[in-house]
Order: structure tokens, then sequence, then C-alpha cells
């Protein structure tokens, strides 16, 4: 039997506290390219461990520990030059050689990170404007130890998980105005100077929605003062129709607040070369940006745990926060009268990671339901989860799961 408790949740729900602030780091920001290369390397040593061992046999590692130190670049209307290129880091802990096999880790880890920044900056050259440097070392005995004990899976830590379901309206508004201004068809056409380091931060006070984003724009594509002042015009009327797709409350948008609109050079307004700020001054580390959900929501439960690059097979601190969004996604979608969910699930390093120490709910309900009324059903689906807890590892492995 597993220890799992239902209980109510004795908070007044989100949407209607006074007070909600909400925060995503978009693709481009350096907090948020650690976590993707993190997560790539990852997933790059699970496929090459398979790949040589068989399917579903992934040997001890993890890649949370990727460093960015920033650059230094010239950006200039139509053109701009990278004066020194970002030092990536990547550090952390793998298996070398395994029953006479062995694994060119450093060499997969450098073209996962490569291929991910390909990828993801549109106007980066990773050969030009990055060095890439691999530092990953051996894992430590009792851990390794652990991860290959016969039997059930066991924890590779004390740690726990946390997720929570629906997300609110400014949380959904934040999410999708990051991903709308990141995604590739946007930036296409007229669009096309949009960098990828773009931060979104929503703060809902009673019914009025304010939203602050700070966008880095690519200077090679725009030509001078008054076009830069016109797509951020653009880009604001899109964010402002799009947030008012999904509210109904009053929404005020800005972009780029610390701006010289006074200014008639290229270095009164947030101009880069590449499109990300890590050329220019700002460093970056896993785990320090959005978490599994996206999203950094100080209004909510989190775990502070970094849940990129850990590995999928028994680091709860990856595996029980991807679980507990997707456990709580499920549980409000399906069980009747659940308003809001908050999940928290905690392990004991040794332990079977689908026997977790405690695995919580706690609930708000809607009107005219009884907590005695809906348990079972919660307390159903989370067992259902937990013993399939395996469906998680192969998830995040084919990436199907978001976790920054």
């Amino acid at each position: 039997m597993r220890n799992i408790i239902v209980d109510r949740l004795n908070q007044t729900p989100i949407e209607e506290l006074d007070i909600e602030i909400v925060e995503r780091k978009g693709i481009g920001h350096p907090d948020s390219i650690s976590d993707g290369i993190a997560e790539s390397v990852s997933r790059a040593l699970c496929k090459e461990y398979m790949d040589k061992l068989g399917e579903g046999k992934v040997l001890h590692h993890n890649t949370d520990e990727v460093q960015i130190t920033a650059g230094e670049s010239n950006p200039k209307f139509n053109g701009g030059e990278i004066i020194k290129p970002i030092d990536f880091l990547l550090t952390g802990r793998g298996v070398r050689e395994f029953d006479g096999e062995k694994f060119a880790i450093d060499r997969i880890a450098i073209e996962a990170a490569k291929d991910y920044l390909n990828e993801t900056l549109i106007n980066f050259n990773v050969e030009t404007d990055a060095v890439v440097e691999c530092k990953i070392g051996e894992g430590s005995g009792d851990l390794v130890d652990v991860f290959k004990r016969e039997g059930a899976i066991s924890s590779n830590d004390t740690s726990f998980g946390v997720g929570y379901a629906p997300f609110s309206e400014v949380e959904n508004i934040v999410l999708s105005t990051e991903e709308l201004l990141n995604s590739k068809s946007f930036k296409k056409g007229k669009y096309v100077a949009v960098g990828e380091d773009i931060k979104v931060m929503g703060l809902r006070e009673k019914d009025k929605i304010t939203l602050t984003i700070a966008c880095a724009m690519v200077s090679k594509h725009i030509s001078d003062v008054a076009e830069y002042k016109d797509i951020k015009s653009d880009l604001r009327e899109k964010v402002l129709n799009l947030a008012n797709k999904n509210t109904d409350r009053d929404v005020e948008v800005f972009i780029n607040t610390a701006d010289n609109d006074d200014s008639d050079s290229a270095e009164g307004y947030y101009l880069t070369v590449t499109g990300t700020s890590a050329e220019m001054g700002d460093d970056g580390s896993v785990g320090r940006g959005n978490r599994a959900n996206g999203l950094i929501t100080p209004n909510r439960p989190m775990s502070m745990e970094a849940t990129s690059g850990k590995n999928p097979i028994n680091h709860v601190g990856k595996i029980y926060n991807v679980l507990s969004n997707q456990m709580a996604r499920d549980i409000v979608n399906d069980v009747e009268g659940v308003k809001q969910v908050n999940i928290m699930i905690l392990s004991q390093i040794g332990k079977a990671i689908d026997q977790p120490k405690a695995a919580t709910s706690q609930l708000i309900l809607d009107d005219g339901y009884k907590l005695e009324e809906v348990s079972k059903k919660v307390e159903r689906r989370m067992d259902e989860w937990l013993a399939n807890i395996t469906s998680i590892t192969e998830g995040v492995v084919n990436g199907k799961y978001r976790t920054f």
C-alpha cells in the first residue's frame, strides 16, 4: 500500500487573491539556455547508453550543472558583432565505461549542446559565438550502487516534487505570450528581428493584469530607431490581443521599459547581435529560472530543485516534479468537484521510486462537494500514476515533458 494522503487545502483559490505574480524566462534567457542544454545532454546520453546496452538500459548520470559565462558584443542598427564568445561549461557526472563498453561522454555532450544552440537561437553562430567545454566526471560510488540494484528502481536522493493545477488566467497568459513570441512561425517576415531572450512578468492586482516584457531585438534586422519602435509597438498589440482572448480583466502591456526613448543611437535600446543577453554580460545557470511547469510562481508551492539535466531513471528531483504536474492536471481534468489541487511527493534515498515516503494532494473543492466524495477518486488517480511511474521516464527521454 502506498502512503497517499488526500486533504483539504485551507487557502483562498488563486483567482480570488488580490495579488498574483507570475514569471517566465523565455528559451533564449541565459538560465533557460542552461536548462535546455542540460536536458539535451541528458537525453543524448540516455540514447547513447540504450543504443549500446539495449532499450531501457540507461546508466547513472546527472548533467544539471551547466554554467554560462557571458560574452561581449557590439550591436548596431543594420549590423553588429560578437567581440568575445559566450563560454558554456558542461559539468556533472556520468558513466564512461560499463562491462567493457566505453562511452564518449565529452563528444556526445558537446555535440548535444551545439545542436541545441543551433535549434534554439536562430541568429547564433555556434562556431564563432560560443566556446563549449565539457568537464563531466564520474558518478559517486554510492549513487551508482543505488542505480544498479536489482528489483524496483531506487531513489538516488531524499527530495520532493511539487505540482499544481489548473493554471490561473495570468499563468496561462504569461506562458502563451512567451510561446507566441518565440515560435518559429512568428519570427518569419516582419518579426524576424525578435530575439529568443524574452522574459514575461505578469502582475494581477485584483482585476487588472500588467505584463512587463523584456524582449531582445536582433540588431542586423533593424535599420534605425524608428523601425525598432514600430516593432515594439506591434509586439505590444500582438500581446494585448492574445491576453484579451484569455481574460475579461483589464490588461496593460509594457515592452522594454529600460529603453531610452530620447536616444538616437543603438546604445539606448535593447539590441543584441544574437538574440540573447548572454552575449553581453548576463550569465546563466541550470535551475535558476522556470520550474518544471515552465513558470516561476511565488503564489504557488514550488520546489527549488533543478529539474533539467537530472537522469530520468531514478533522480526524483526530476521524476517527481514532472510527475506531480501531470498528476495534478489529470486530477483537475477528470475528477469531478476538484477546483484546485496541489501535489507534493517525497522520496527517501534508496527506496523504490514508486513507493514514496508520502504522496499528498491538497484540494479546493467546487461548491456543494465534500472531501469524502472525491478523495477515493483522487487517491486512485495518484496510485495509478505511481504504479506507472516508468511512463514519466519514457516521456522525458523522448522529450515529451517540459522541464523548464
